[in-house]
């Protein structure tokens, strides 16, 4: 996982962060692919013939043909980027100008808000609440919209909740837009989208349901193929789409054909390789579940509706803001790693916790672990 400083402090963000470290509840995706099950997929005669030059600013069209069949658009809708992050900068500065604004839904990931600064956008943050189970108020974002408004920006599943947003709750939302925003767009990360659990169902994306509506992922998530440093924006705007490829062009020239191919093979094969995947993944969830309720009485949680990810919140009744302090520092000397709400603009009170990314035993280890850490914290706020 890439770290951006922000306006959060470095030395919290790397402590936390540590990959190295064995009891990694901060990472938010699946378990990793191996090269091994990916080359399993692939036709290694069609590898092995790749020939290592440029690829195309709009990226293979294999590849954006198997995008655009899960999205259920035409291919010609598709950009590759080199990660989502890739496409959040790349739509920072073509969607937006300087002076623009941009409506954002937090917390969130922190490049959407990073990429929207650095272009010299103005971001009205609409803050979504954990009380509310980080559920869209489109009442906070009417009152934010405005004629300078030139992007509204979502996340659904959203990260760190996994909360995700129901197509009734988009199309209302449009609705605004269109009423105080006529020329905004509305961009929709969808990373975790097919990340779902055990048989439940993933959500078609928004890509067809609107022109207005630009979407985001990458093989990064539900897949488990970070490494493949491949994503995708879906822009029905050919005029937008146009200078999307040509902005690419000047920063990365085009995706490095070898990870396009790989992921072309991943995609082909997305639902063999998810089938495998989603079981796990409801397991994990389970367990947590199992977990935050022999914690009620010192954490509270959003339970995620899609992805390997989740909210937690040191409840206020048992933690002044010493001991939410202390339990920050406790954690490195447990092996243990989350993922501070101060890096998605939250409170240090609040915690992303990730349940896929670890193998079921290192993951009843990992929640082991945390419980010591809350024991050792109540213990010492009791003896003060």
């Amino acid at each position: 996982m890439s770290v951006t400083t922000g306006r959060f402090p470095h030395s919290q963000i790397i402590s936390l962060l540590d990959v190295n470290r064995p009891l990694n509840l901060a990472e938010s995706t699946s378990q990793d692919l191996t090269v091994g099950e990916l080359l399993d997929l692939a036709d290694m005669e069609a590898i092995r013939g790749l020939k290592l030059g440029y690829g195309t600013s709009a990226g293979a069209l294999e590849l954006r043909e198997a995008i655009a069949k899960a999205c259920q658009i035409p291919a010609e809708q598709v950009l590759t980027t080199q990660g989502t992050g890739h496409g959040l900068f790349l739509l920072a500065f073509e969607a937006c100008r300087p002076g623009d604004e941009a409506v954002l839904t937090t917390p969130c990931f922190p490049p959407s808000r990073d990429s929207l600064i650095g272009a010299g956008v103005s971001v009205r943050e609409v803050k979504l609440s954990f009380e509310r189970g980080y559920r869209l108020d489109l009442d906070q974002i009417a009152a934010v919209l405005s004629p300078k408004t030139a992007m509204v920006s979502i996340a659904s599943p959203q990260n760190p909740s996994g909360v995700q947003t129901s197509r009734t709750e988009v199309e209302d939302l449009l609705e605004l837009m269109e009423t105080r925003s006529p020329e905004a767009v509305l961009f929709i990360d969808e990373t975790y989208r097919e990340a779902t659990y055990g048989d439940q169902v993933a959500m078609d994306s928004f890509a067809a349901v609107d022109p207005r509506i630009i979407t985001g992922a990458s093989v990064s998530k539900a897949l488990g193929a970070p490494g493949l440093r491949t994503g995708w924006l879906t822009v029905a705007d050919p005029g937008l789409r146009s200078r999307l490829i040509t902005a690419k062009m000047n920063t990365v020239i085009s995706g490095a054909v070898l990870d396009e191919a790989l992921a072309s093979a991943l995609l082909r094969n997305r639902d063999r390789v998810l089938a495998r995947r989603r079981p796990l993944l409801a397991g994990a969830l389970e367990e947590l579940a199992t977990w935050c309720a022999g914690e009620r009485h010192r954490i509270e949680w959003v339970r995620p509706d899609t992805g390997a990810l989740c909210c937690v919140r040191l409840r206020a009744d048992a933690f002044n803001e010493a001991a939410v302090s202390r339990f920050w520092e406790l954690l490195p000397e447990h092996d243990l790693q989350l993922a501070s709400g101060t890096w998605f603009g939250e409170s240090s009170r609040v915690f992303r916790l990730g349940f896929g990314y670890l193998p079921p035993q290192k993951l009843t280890a990992a929640l082991t672990a945390l419980t010591t850490v809350l024991n050792v914290v109540t213990a010492e706020s009791k003896q003060k």
